[in-house]
């Protein structure tokens, strides 16, 4: 029998859905809570009741998660729902994002943390500027892992072919990708539950495993960068108490690599270096200190550091400049971007002033195509820029690692957060 500590020490997947408008994720994530018993009774009870005022055939699925589609349309939030479930196996969080192309934005936000990404293809429709868009965005965001559900198989009653014909589309477009290692075909009906949680007795041609099955079993440890030893500090813990008389720790989260007891570091921007004398989690001593882990080193020597600065390993340090080379994407509907514009750039744990010098194209994101002529940018749309930065900026590329490779940009006097970008 599972214990708390064992749920606790689960290996966890982060999964971002999208899909045009009606491509049925809702339904989709709906059968998944349904099929692995992660919905209560009651819940079950209200949702088979609604279905029946509301006269569908089946037990609609999809009013699981319509509360916030509802509010979406309602104009209340057009935010990214978070849902939560988990199997013997893993825990999942799914990030359920909207399709409408006017919140794009919204979905890089739930994806800039995914390690997968669910894209719904409607049997019937093939791909469509939708299902282009969020591969692109995807990608965009570094997500290397993408399966292709292929959703309504029941309305084309079942035949390989349609499947086959979504194949060839999805994987002609899927080539001009850059960051997709693994790219997984899965035909499905999320209404009728085909190749969900179960095998489909109705797809016999269809070699592969069910969605939950990929879902549990994908391989995402070697996403993350444990080479490049990466601790922006977030705060400098100095107690001022009898019992902690001359206590003081850095406190971050280790955004790359691998920290242990002993190990010489170098303190940027300041060039000094020292060695680790003890590395806290919680109130608990370890030995070693490993992304995403938030834990709080102690050094051998009294070095000046503060927040905003990074702990680095001497021979394997990151990048540093003022002359910063990204891809946005804008997300402010009441601010345009300008060449020559001041913005505040935050970065790790580091805050410092930003000037545009040069907006050098915009993406048209259902063709790849680049636009070097029309150079403004409006809310959701994402292109290449050029800035400097007051202060030198120690980063990696965002295609090394997502943590140190990327920034947001803030209006300076409403604090409005007014774009995402990946380093370059």
């Amino acid at each position: 029998m599972s214990t708390e500590k064992d749920y606790i020490n689960m290996d966890m997947l982060r999964f971002t859905t999208a899909g045009s408008v009606d491509d049925g994720k809702s339904t989709l994530i709906g059968r998944l809570f349904h099929d692995t018993k992660s919905i209560f009774e009651d819940q079950l009870e209200a949702i088979e009741q609604s279905s029946k005022k509301r006269g569908d055939e089946n037990i609609n699925l999809a009013l699981l998660t319509d509360g916030l589609r509802a509010e979406r349309e309602q104009g209340i939030t057009i935010d990214v729902a978070y849902r939560y479930f988990a199997t013997p196996k893993r825990k999942f969080i799914i990030a359920d994002t909207p399709g409408h192309i006017q919140y794009t934005r919204n979905m890089v936000t739930g994806a800039s943390t995914a390690n997968l990404a669910l894209i719904l293809v409607d049997a019937r429709n093939g791909v469509v500027e939708q299902t282009r868009r969020h591969s692109f965005i995807a990608d965009l965001l570094g997500i290397k892992h993408i399966a292709v559900c292929i959703n309504k198989m029941d309305l084309v009653n079942y035949e390989e072919d349609a499947y086959e014909k979504v194949l060839r589309q999805f994987s002609e477009f899927a080539s001009r990708l850059e960051n997709v290692s693994e790219l997984t075909f899965i035909p499905l009906s999320a209404l009728k539950g085909d190749n969900v949680v179960e095998r489909s007795d109705n797809m016999p041609w269809y070699k592969g495993a069910p969605l939950l099955y990929h879902l549990e079993n994908v391989y995402v440890g070697s996403d993350a960068n444990h080479v490049d030893a990466r601790f922006p500090v977030q705060w400098v813990i100095r107690p001022h108490s009898d019992r902690h008389h001359d206590f003081r720790g850095f406190a971050g989260r280790v955004a790359g690599g691998v920290f242990k007891l002993g190990d010489e570091i170098t303190a940027l921007p300041s060039g000094f270096t020292t060695k680790i004398s003890k590395i806290m989690l919680g109130e608990k001593e370890i030995e070693e200190a490993f992304f995403p882990q938030s834990v709080t080193i102690q050094l051998e020597d009294e070095i000046d550091i503060s927040r905003g600065d990074m702990l680095v390993k001497p021979n394997n340090q990151p990048n540093s400049s003022q002359d910063l080379d990204a891809r946005i994407c804008w997300f402010s509907g009441s601010k345009k971007l300008t060449q020559g514009g001041k913005y505040l750039i935050k970065h790790t744990t580091k805050t410092a002033q930003a000037m545009i010098s040069e907006i050098t194209y915009k993406v048209d994101v259902n063709s790849l195509r680049k636009n070097e002529e029309d150079k403004e940018f409006n809310m959701n749309d994402i292109g290449r820029i050029k800035f400097r930065t007051s202060e030198p900026v120690f980063y990696d590329t965002y295609r090394r690692n997502r943590n140190t490779g990327s920034f947001i940009l803030i209006d300076p006097f409403t604090h409005q957060t007014l774009a995402a970008g990946m380093l370059r």
